[in-house]
């Protein structure tokens, strides 16, 4: 068989899901995916929480029309189970985890050293086994940093599956067709806007009593494929990945290149999302207090507050903007407090990280000082002022 990078499959989804009508067995099938609390708040009249619920039942109403969809369909080899078609598995989260894996809840994963680099809402496979993945949004004021996700996440798949193509398809309850995001997205031939009737309105057939009792169990269909079951075609080892792109960032910061040029495509996959600089020594941590001013919640940090409550500060720096980001390890609790760029300068208080968000705070927790005041001065020339320099 010919391959076509899933081109074929792209052409059949978008002829076969434009037609898309949830019906109202779709949306009740939908509510087992739910867990009780999620029945309850789908039809609260706090509007916070029913739409948090509201948009994990869509994606269930989705993945249920794509099961139905492609059932007949001998050019689609299947799709991923998620939800309650998922193994339920209570796994310790570790470092050494890299490759693709299920949440508690079933949520599909791609992790890296542990941490949650992406989610997918849908995934699926054409009889090639190339992956495709689907993105389902209920609002247009959800796509801020939807365009560079969806670059992201495309990036990974096809690093993942050595696939040239990944195959993409965006389900939405409201019609985002002319957002200039999506617009741009949906210029790729693989990418595919399918377009369903409101929340509101395919939610009007059901009745909070009903779902009540819609059980979270599996089901049995013959397109439903285990995420286990579909092999990475390369090894994935992340934390090696960071390691070669941080040490080639300083090595290009070393011999003077330019912030653009740390960005310039080479040999090493992107696939990096933050580079981990490391821990900053007590000179490092005085240097940073005196070339940035640092906030808490309104209220200035010193050497001598930081030294005093914290026990650790840790220099990173997302990509790829560039942007950096200071982690604070409290001494009292186990928790980092994140530290962004301020619109007036210097950093302030963003959030927490603790235990609960397992992988990224392992990585944290095992990060140790290695950065002087020499280093700590480049990176901060790098990526604190030339940070502020770019909003002037």
């Amino acid at each position: 068989m010919v391959s076509n990078n899933g081109m074929e499959m792209v052409e059949w989804l978008r002829a076969h899901l434009n037609a898309i009508t949830p019906t109202r067995t779709q949306a009740l099938k939908a509510t087992r995916h739910l867990r009780k609390s999620e029945k309850k708040n789908l039809f609260s009249e706090d509007i916070s929480l029913m739409r948090t619920a509201e948009g994990r039942w869509y994606e269930g109403v989705i993945y249920e029309a794509l099961l139905e969809t492609v059932a007949d369909c001998n050019l689609i080899k299947g799709v991923v189970r998620k939800g309650a078609d998922a193994p339920y598995i209570r796994q310790k989260i570790t470092q050494e985890q890299n490759g693709t894996f299920y949440s508690n809840y079933g949520d599909i994963k791609v992790r890296g050293n542990g941490q949650d680099l992406a989610e997918f809402d849908l995934m699926f496979l054409d009889v090639q086994n190339t992956v495709g993945f689907g993105e389902i949004v209920t609002s247009p004021s959800d796509l801020k940093e939807f365009e560079q996700e969806i670059i992201f996440k495309k990036r990974l798949i096809g690093y993942l599956f050595g696939q040239p193509i990944v195959p993409f398809i965006l389900v939405s309850s409201v019609d985002i067709s002319r957002n200039s995001i999506v617009q741009r997205l949906m210029k790729e031939p693989e990418s595919v806007l399918i377009t369903t009737s409101s929340c509101e309105e395919i939610k009007r057939v059901l009745s909070q009593r009903e779902i009540r009792y819609q059980p979270r169990k599996p089901i049995a269909h013959p397109k439903l494929l285990h995420l286990a079951d579909i092999h990475t075609r390369r090894s994935f080892d992340y934390r090696k990945l960071h390691d070669e792109r941080r040490d080639r960032m300083l090595e290009l910061m070393d011999a003077g290149a330019t912030p653009a040029d740390l960005l310039k495509p080479d040999e090493i996959p992107p696939i990096v999302k933050k580079i981990v600089f490391g821990g900053l020594y007590p000179p490092a941590i005085r240097l940073l207090c005196q070339k940035s001013a640092i906030t808490m919640r309104g209220e200035a940090l010193t050497y001598e507050s930081i030294m005093r409550d914290f026990s650790k500060v840790i220099l990173a720096v997302n990509l790829p903007d560039l942007r950096p980001i200071l982690y604070f390890r409290s001494r009292k609790k186990k928790e980092y407090f994140k530290m962004v760029p301020a619109k007036v300068g210097g950093f302030k208080y963003e959030s927490r990280r603790t235990p609960h968000m397992a992988g990224f705070f392992l990585w944290l927790e095992s990060t140790r000082p290695t950065l002087g005041t020499k280093m700590t001065r480049t990176l901060i020339e790098y990526f604190v002022e030339g940070e502020a320099a770019g909003k002037k």
